[in-house]
């Protein structure tokens, strides 16, 4: 067949015309499948359905045009018709034809585009069938202090979930809201974003153990496998291991050989440290000045009964990392402590992922080793993916400090998702979009938090602070000082307040601070950061960086740490001793020999 006869005869018998019109058609049908169709819940398969179709369509249409024609008298075989006649006045035709659909489907385009990334931040995600929450397992013993032993089956089970990258698994800080064997668990789920819901009891009688456990798909109440164990009291961590593995296997999670040795691993053999460890860690999570030292307590306890328990080495250094932010000890006396259990707990399991979150937080608050922080937090993420305490720090710490906002607001946000209902994650979302000068987010964000816990202080003073960066100081100043009754006077918070009235030209405010701090120092410990932002409320620029070089030297990372992106301090930036102290603390430092 001559080539050109055969691409003549296509043109003749208007075979690039139809192709043309149904490629614009198809795409046209496509924007509408994929705008349309979320808004009425159609499922995503009618979408993939639709594609499916125009392909298999679009072979079939030229071989129609081929053969046939659209005339007046109707449909008739190419060959019994006269395509000279009337060409010129179809040319058009078709051109009108291609350029309005063309339009229609770029319009709609964008607007499908704008309106998605308008409605993103407020419509949920699709959630995964390989999303899980395990509630709180109901205490079915007499004693009430078996409750924690309850906790602590509940925890172990969602821990060795949470090392399965292919299922997301929410935190026990969020779940602990709710009561087990709820009456509406669809809610619950929706809140918590997940599709699977794991219900259960324990009963501990002497040296005898009954578990009871159900798995629920919550979205469409059908429970996917149920089991009861009766077992000894000493084989309680094998029965841990076997429900984890037998949810992942429900919801056809893929495991790899690592993740399969790691959801078996027993942290200890001695269930009375078993219990001890779960009684801090109850303590720890509630995160207050009376319960923070209660945990190490039962750390210690615990490190007693079983010293080849690195877990309870790695709580230790949580506990101990804390302690300063909460009942005010000295940063220098506890963060040593903090440091040697965590490099205890990795002596006894290099790959306990919870060891090098913690010693993550403290080459960050401690050394002011942030490519250090880095490499510790990444490790604890590769070893249990699902850590939202792993995604929290990483983000609000060394990522924040360095000014990698978009990985550290990702990672924020993946910690919101792991642990919906925390207030300090969700807090601290808000502060790195704070750091990022991305305000308006960061009071939405701050906003969501308070509709959690509204007393939480810290989502208080983060909104007086972005007040203050956008030059509202009364607002400011009424936002901090509101804080400040709620936090019962705290200095930090304290501090924060003195110095935006100096802002606002309230110099005797910041001046009597630092004679208020200058006594507090004789009974807690006073950063000095502190003192530095007065300064700065003041414009005593070379007093505020003295004491900014203060802080290094104090090795107070907890400040220190995002001096390279804090808004505060942007009145020092340009000076060259401030420039120099913020490669010191963002560079690399040297390897200890």
């Amino acid at each position: 067949m001559n080539p050109k006869g055969f691409f003549g005869e296509l043109k003749r018998r208007n075979v690039y015309k139809v192709a043309v019109a149904y490629a614009v058609i198809g795409w046209l049908l496509v924007q509408v499948a994929t705008q349309v169709f979320p808004f009425f819940e159609i499922p995503n398969w009618t979408i993939r359905l639709v594609v499916l179709a125009i392909v298999i369509g679009f072979p079939i249409a030229l071989v129609i045009a081929w053969a046939f024609e659209l005339t007046p008298e109707g449909i008739k075989r190419t060959e019994d018709v006269d395509l000279a006649a009337g060409s010129s006045s179809k040319k058009r035709t078709w051109i009108y034809v291609v350029v309005i659909g063309v339009a229609f489907s770029i319009g709609l385009f964008f607007v499908g585009r704008y309106t998605a990334r308008s409605t993103a931040s407020t419509a949920p995600a699709e959630l995964s069938a390989k999303s899980i929450a395990v509630l709180p397992f109901d205490n079915l013993s007499r004693d009430p202090d078996n409750a924690y032993f309850a906790e602590g089956v509940q925890d172990e089970v969602l821990t060795r979930l949470a090392k399965v990258a292919d299922l997301k698994v929410i935190s026990r800080t969020s779940t602990q809201r709710f009561k087990s064997a709820p009456s509406d668990l669809r809610d619950i789920a929706k809140r918590l974003g997940v599709t699977n819901i794991l219900e259960g009891s324990v009963q501990k009688a002497n040296d005898q153990v009954r578990v009871n456990v159900q798995l629920i798909n919550a979205l469409t109440d059908a429970h996917l496998w149920a089991e009861t164990y009766d077992r000894k009291l000493i084989d309680i961590f094998s029965v841990e291991s076997e429900i984890a593995k037998t949810i992942a296997d429900t919801l056809q999670a893929k495991l790899t050989g690592s993740e399969k040795q790691m959801m078996a691993a027993q942290a200890t053999n001695d269930t009375t440290a078993y219990e001890l460890y779960h009684k801090g860690r109850s303590f720890w999570e509630r995160r207050s000045g009376d319960n923070i030292p209660k945990a190490i307590a039962f750390y210690e306890q615990a490190i007693a009964r079983d010293p080849n328990y690195a877990l309870a080495y790695a709580g230790l250094a949580d506990a101990y990392v804390l302690l300063p932010f909460y009942t005010g000890a000295r940063q220098r006396d506890v963060f040593p402590k903090a440091k040697e259990a965590a490099r205890k707990a990795l002596r006894l399991d290099p790959n306990l992922a919870e060891a090098h979150t913690a010693l993550g937080k403290i080459l960050f608050f401690d050394e002011i080793d942030l490519m250090g922080s880095l490499r510790e937090y990444q490790r604890a993420i590769e070893l249990k993916p699902n850590d939202a305490t792993a995604h929290h720090w990483f983000g609000g710490d060394v990522l924040a400090g360095l000014g990698r906002f978009e990985d550290a607001i990702a990672e924020g946000r993946r910690a919101v998702e792991l642990d919906p209902l925390s207030p300090i994650i969700n807090t601290d979302l808000g502060a790195t979009l704070y750091l990022a000068r991305r305000f308006d987010e960061a009071n939405a964000q701050l906003r969501k938090t308070l509709e959690i816990d509204p007393t939480f202080v810290n989502a208080h003073y983060y909104l007086g602070l972005i007040l203050q960066q956008k030059g509202d100081l009364p607002g400011a100043i009424a936002q901090l000082e509101k804080a400040k009754q709620l936090s019962g006077d705290e200095p930090f918070v304290s501090t924060l307040t003195a110095a935006a009235k100096a802002k606002a030209g309230d110099k005797r405010a910041a001046l009597q601070m630092l004679t208020d701090l200058d006594k507090i120092s004789q009974h807690r410990e006073v950063l000095a950061y502190q003192r530095a932002l007065l300064y700065v409320g003041l414009n005593k620029r070379e007093e505020a960086i003295r004491w900014l070089e203060q802080g290094f030297e104090d090795r107070d990372g907890s400040n220190i740490g995002w001096i390279k992106v804090d808004p505060l301090l942007d009145p020092l930036r340009g000076d060259p001793r401030f420039e120099a102290l913020v490669q010191k603390v963002v560079g690399p430092k040297a390897e200890p020999k």
